[in-house]
């Protein structure tokens, strides 16, 4: 009968370290293609622990009956550690908590510095600020802008950020942080148990899969050209409960974090540059991140349809429109310039009542993260 109780502790330790390591950034983890055994044993957990659990029961008794019960014992004791760190401490929502307050202030009562680098949703006239120093650590937000439910989201190990509508099967959904799977967030919804992969909204796993959760228009910024476009804008402020886990310093969103998940490549095109990418019409196009510093607007075509793609004077905010008339585009003090016509960074026209330019969501984001979710991706040259 002891034969149970090793096997069975045995087994249940080996399914604690798997439920875990498919989904989380662990050596080889994130390289295979393990979603559906992750998703398999996630769902099926409660039924694992129960067969293996049943096995220590009946061999628990024989096993203490040998003379070296020190055995036995050793081996609870590390599963009862395994079973602690990896659902109390490796768990990723266990490991980035959610924002126990959502605040937001004007200009005049921010607290968070004009550098800072930060989402941005505008509707129907209002305007908040998300910063990613904040969403790298909850990697999720959600929030309400003009009546719309939204939910913000940021992924530091693929550097990206996306806004959407928490909408699944037109019901408003809760989500929370599953863990990642090729490098890349995940969440899953509360109902359906279904999980999403952040960086493009889509239903990998569970009885939703091929689902789209519906995309807000956001833009990324500097917080000081976003207080310049939007001077009655709200910026969100730092949760208190979380204060220690946040990037005080900001070194991320500056290029300068030193981790083997977040570094940055000095050079082009490798795994962690930074490239901008633009998907229209289901056509996915990159841009080099360090072509748009040294040029500061690029015109282009995505298909057919004409973009320009600009970048502040800043040198970290930037802002992609449809090009109209395919007319090419200047910049000149942050104001784009294209025949008699001129816009602020916002697409705004200056001086006139014409139309807006019209946006196009744009993502800052890691070469490797871009290249693996639009694996037929073009490359500007």
């Amino acid at each position: 009968m002891k034969t149970y109780f090793y096997l069975g502790a045995i087994g249940l330790i080996l399914f604690e370290i798997l439920n875990v390591f498919f989904i989380m950034p662990m050596p080889g983890s994130q390289e295979i293609n393990s979603l559906d055994i992750a998703y398999f044993l996630y769902t099926h957990r409660w039924l694992f622990r129960a067969f293996f659990g049943l096995m220590i029961i009946v061999g628990i008794i024989n096993s203490f009956q040998s003379k070296k019960k020190w055995i036995p014992i050793f081996i609870l004791l590390a599963l009862g550690i395994i079973i602690y760190l990896f659902n109390f401490k490796m768990c990723a929502d266990k490991m980035f908590l959610q924002p126990k307050e959502v605040i937001f202030r004007l200009k005049d009562k921010n607290k968070l510095p004009l550098n800072s680098m930060v989402l941005s949703v505008e509707l129907n006239g209002l305007a908040k600020a998300y910063p990613i120093r904040f969403l790298t650590y909850h990697h999720q937000i959600q929030d309400i802008i003009s009546g719309l439910p939204i939910l913000v989201t940021y992924c530091s190990v693929c550097r990206t950020g996306r806004v959407y509508e928490p909408i699944v099967k037109k019901n408003y959904e809760k989500f929370r942080l599953v863990g990642m799977d090729h490098f890349n967030a995940m969440f899953e919804d509360e109902t359906t148990k279904s999980w999403w992969r952040q960086s493009t909204g889509e239903a990998v796993a569970g009885p939703l899969t091929g689902e789209v959760l519906p995309e807000v228009a956001s833009s990324q910024m500097s917080l000081d050209k976003w207080f310049q476009l939007y001077p009655k804008g709200l910026v969100l402020q730092a949760d208190n409960a979380s204060k220690m886990d946040y990037d005080s310093l900001g070194k991320f969103e500056k290029g300068l974090s030193k981790k083997s998940l977040t570094r940055t490549d000095s050079l082009s095109w490798k795994n962690k540059s930074w490239i901008i990418g633009i998907e229209l019409n289901k056509i996915a196009k990159a841009y080099d991140w360090k072509q748009l510093k040294k040029v500061k607007v690029i015109n282009d075509k995505v298909g057919s349809v004409p973009v320009v793609i600009a970048l502040a004077n800043d040198g970290q905010s930037f802002a992609a429109f449809e090009r109209p008339g395919n007319n090419d585009f200047t910049i000149k003090n942050d104001t784009l310039y294209t025949g008699t016509g001129k816009y602020d960074f916002a697409g705004r026209p200056i001086n006139t009542t014409g139309p807006r330019l019209k946006h196009i969501n744009a993502y800052q984001e890691f070469w490797h993260s871009w290249k693996t979710f639009h694996p037929n991706t073009l490359k500007s040259n």
